[in-house]
């Protein structure tokens, strides 16, 4: 069924006749029904396939017409499933083949069923999150290959100063408000010095480390019978634990579930958190988030911008009251609605 508003998605139908067998050779079973999967952000065919035999797989493949990011995410996920099942086995699917075929690159995962969340209970988000605490202490001390990178290779990626350069002093950034423009303008001109502050912090980069899911989401998990099962792993990366929960609190309240304080704090109440490194956390997913969301639409991806604008309401909120000043009703109105007034963007990232 085609759905409009969301990513360019193929059909099983239209998928070339050569993969659709060769799914059927390495399962060594017919292929009864395929559903598309649309719930990320980006045009990767992903289907929930039902064999003929009662067996069931998840399939996400790219192919020539994928953009350079999903080819590179895909082979580095194949890599994930192939050397990291000692260490992570226990926290994702399990999976079943690889293989290519003419220009596709097809990976084949374990059926893990619908989505788990949204919606967000306060049960839901307690167990997840507990789950994700026991996820964290799990690799504490252990030896990742060296090929994941670390926080002094990541952290950099991200720069306020950078962000405040390209947004034209914030000015484009701040546009996103509207008529508050100028309240938004001078929030962030503000809170600068403290951004930067904790930018340099070396918090995030004092071990001990964990392996980092580093996207954590309600599209990347599924939350069955009292197990956490995680996936789509390009992200990967070894860090403080802190950085994977401030970007999973705030996706979960952006989804309307629990406030980012009261998951961390469900987290802390199974594996301890560094207050200096949840700052550090926070203004770093802040300015993730900033530095992206005046940007103008990504081709093929029509939903990324108005969520990261979204994500930027929750996060600015979140500092507000971790930095003690008044919540300002743009964010609010950004985080609902994912604009306030008309949009001006600039360049891309």
């Amino acid at each position: 069924m085609p759905r409009t508003g969301v990513e360019d998605k193929p059909p099983w139908r239209r998928v070339p006749l050569a993969i659709r067998r060769q799914v059927e050779s390495v399962i060594g079973a017919p292929v009864r029904r395929a559903a598309r999967v649309w719930g990320g952000y980006a045009p990767t065919p992903t289907f929930r396939l039902a064999f003929a035999d009662g067996r069931r797989a998840f399939f996400k493949a790219t192919n020539q017409s994928s953009n350079e990011f999903a080819i590179a995410a895909l082979q580095y996920e194949e890599r994930v499933y192939c050397d990291l099942v000692p260490l992570l086995g226990d926290w994702m699917p399990r999976p079943l083949a690889v293989f290519r075929c003419e220009d596709w690159h097809v990976l084949l995962l374990e059926d893990l069923g619908p989505k788990s969340v949204p919606p967000w209970t306060s049960s839901k988000a307690r167990a997840i999150t507990y789950a994700l605490a026991d996820f964290h202490r799990a690799s504490v001390g252990s030896q990742p290959p060296a090929w994941l990178s670390r926080p002094e290779e990541r952290l950099p990626k991200e720069d306020w100063a950078r962000t405040a350069r390209e947004s034209e002093g914030f000015h484009r950034l701040a546009a996103l408000a509207g008529d508050a423009a100028d309240e938004a303008l001078a929030w962030f001109q503000n809170l600068s010095p403290t951004i930067e502050s904790l930018m340099r912090s070396s918090a995030l980069t004092a071990e001990p480390f964990s392996i980092l899911h580093g996207d954590l989401r309600s599209d990347n998990l599924r939350f069955s019978n009292g197990r956490l099962y995680l996936f789509d792993w390009p992200a990967i990366t070894v860090g403080r634990p802190e950085w994977d929960m401030v970007a999973f609190a705030q996706s979960v309240a952006v989804e309307g579930g629990p406030s980012p304080e009261r998951v961390m704090a469900w987290h802390r109440e199974k594996f301890p958190l560094d207050s200096a490194a949840v700052e550090g956390a926070l203004a770093w997913v802040l300015t993730f988030f900033a530095d992206r969301a005046w940007r103008p639409e990504i081709p093929g991806l029509p939903r990324v911008r108005r969520f990261q604008r979204q994500q930027l309401g929750v996060m600015v909120l979140w500092a507000s009251r971790q930095w003690g000043v008044a919540e300002p009703g743009w964010a609010e109105m950004l985080l609902k609605y994912g604009m306030v007034g008309k949009e001006v963007v600039i360049g891309n990232r």
